[in-house]
């Protein structure tokens, strides 16, 4: 079993991502932003996130970029509804900062959980 992080502002989001990691038989921690997020880390690393981009208070862009300087070889995923710029050039940015998988809102489940899978077995290549 792993422990999987999931960071959305929209509770509604964290409850069906709570579901889809819960299903496979992982541990979900929730953080409506990416500062609790953050406070997260402190209790138990997780070995994988997965956070939304456009969030209050600190952005996924910004927490992704903090993690990878701390941890430089936990697996993210994450994924945007685009607000109301470009969502492709968003998931553009999290590449670059670090995020191993992007997604566009809606996130297609079974690729979801497809992904979640390939990380957590090491599976980095595209």
């Amino acid at each position: 079993m792993s422990i999987i992080l999931l960071v959305d502002d929209d509770p509604k989001m964290l409850q069906l991502l709570t579901e889809i990691v819960e299903l496979d038989g992982h541990q979900a921690m929730t953080a409506a932003d990416g500062e609790l997020a953050l406070s997260c880390f402190e209790q138990q690393i997780p070995d994988l996130v997965i956070t939304d981009i456009l969030m209050p208070n600190k952005e996924g862009i910004e927490f992704i970029s903090e993690v990878r300087d701390v941890y430089p070889d936990l697996q993210i995923i994450a994924y945007t509804g685009g607000g109301s710029a470009d969502p492709e050039s968003y998931l553009e940015f999290a590449s670059g900062m670090g995020a191993n998988r992007v997604f566009l809102k809606p996130v297609p489940v079974a690729k979801l959980r497809q992904e979640i899978a390939s990380l957590l077995a090491g599976e980095l290549d595209n």
